[in-house]
């Protein structure tokens, strides 16, 4: 039987920590479904079409990876897929209580689906979408957080040449 898991997020924008836990997760699984949430309460950068786009050129090397958003309850989303596992990525302490209280009430909505919590690499471990999106919005240098299709629209998005 195929392992499917899904990595779930807004991804706005995709990020090298979240490149990094999509390796991991090939490792790991057969195939990784990411699942690109519409997620309008956190008003996103991108639109939808734009982050799926994205990250689908970031992972364009990749074999086996699936990139597609979805919108309702994740868990219907996974049984849907097929999936056995959710992936949730940990940066920090700070990060864990939030994705407990998520991974626990999934398991309540279904027992039949895991999550799988993982770490990137140190390197990439302080970076979130928030931080970078705020540094390039002010002419920051985000290339070595960032898959360089995604520098090239950031630089775009705020008005800054390639």
């Amino acid at each position: 039987m195929k392992r499917i898991a899904v990595y779930p997020g807004t991804f706005d924008p995709v990020t090298n920590g979240h490149i990094d836990l999509v390796e991991r997760s090939l490792r790991i699984f057969d195939e990784v479904i990411v699942a690109i949430a519409e997620n309008p309460k956190k008003a996103p950068l991108f639109s939808l079409e734009d982050r799926i786009a994205l990250f689908r050129k970031a992972t364009a090397k990749y074999r086996h990876v699936v990139i597609e958003g979805f919108d309702g309850l994740l868990v219907d989303y996974v049984k849907k897929k097929k999936a056995v596992a959710i992936i949730r990525g940990l940066r920090a302490v700070s990060d864990f209580e939030y994705e407990m209280q998520m991974a626990l009430m999934n398991r309540r909505l279904d027992s039949g689906i895991e999550t799988v919590f993982m770490m990137p690499n140190e390197e990439y471990s302080f970076i979130t979408s928030t931080i970078v999106k705020e540094a390039a919005s002010y002419g920051g240098d985000v290339s070595s957080l960032v898959p360089r299709v995604v520098e090239d629209k950031l630089k775009r998005k705020f008005g800054r040449k390639k």
